[in-house]
């Protein structure tokens, strides 16, 4: 399973995105993290917006037999 964010998932304009091949909300977040304080230095990261951020992940892949 893979899991991946993008800015335009929240609406930004800005083409960053991040994926994780293994299942690893808190790998995706660290990405996230870095690249909001690197290039969106306007976003607070309150724990409010860590969790908005952390509903926009998404699962992208499945397993073959999982459906």
């Amino acid at each position: 399973m893979t899991k991946s964010i993008s800015c335009k998932d929240a609406g930004k304009d800005c083409s960053w995105s991040a994926e994780s091949t293994r299942n690893d909300d808190d790998e995706l977040m660290s990405m996230v993290k870095e690249h909001v304080l690197a290039e969106h230095k306007e976003i607070e990261l309150n724990p409010e917006n860590i969790a908005n951020i952390k509903s926009l992940i998404k699962v992208t892949k499945r397993f073959w037999w999982w459906g």
